[in-house]
């Protein structure tokens, strides 16, 4: 699968372009310290800080806490299964929810058709 095909795959993933960037490049390059990526990537590094705590929150990386501090992906394939996950989680809210949200759809058209 091409470098392309696999952040396509992560951006519908819901990853943005600069996470998507982040991670790829750890995923590759092993565990790295902060100013290796930005040099790396061209990335200031607030947008770095921000994209690495978003990705660290969601599970996709981690970080060393002791000195040098070094910041590292999960394999592809735990990506994989953490987003199937999610999508399994998230697909069975919306069926927990499927009549109370139909109801209120249904208020709704009904509260318009009235105007």
């Amino acid at each position: 699968m091409s470098e392309e095909r696999i952040t396509s795959a992560l951006k519908g993933l819901g990853l943005s372009a600069i996470d998507t960037q982040v991670y790829v490049f750890l995923a590759k390059n092993g565990p790295c310290k902060i100013q290796k990526i930005v040099k790396e990537l061209n990335l200031e590094i607030k947008i770095l800080d921000r994209s690495l705590k978003e990705l660290n929150g969601i599970g996709v990386i981690s970080f060393s806490i002791k000195e040098p501090i070094k910041f590292a992906a999960i394999s592809f394939e735990e990506l994989i299964d953490l987003f199937i996950e999610v999508k399994k989680e998230q697909a069975k809210t919306m069926k927990d929810n499927k009549e109370k949200l139909l109801s209120n759809w249904k208020t709704m058209l009904k509260k318009d058709s009235l105007t």
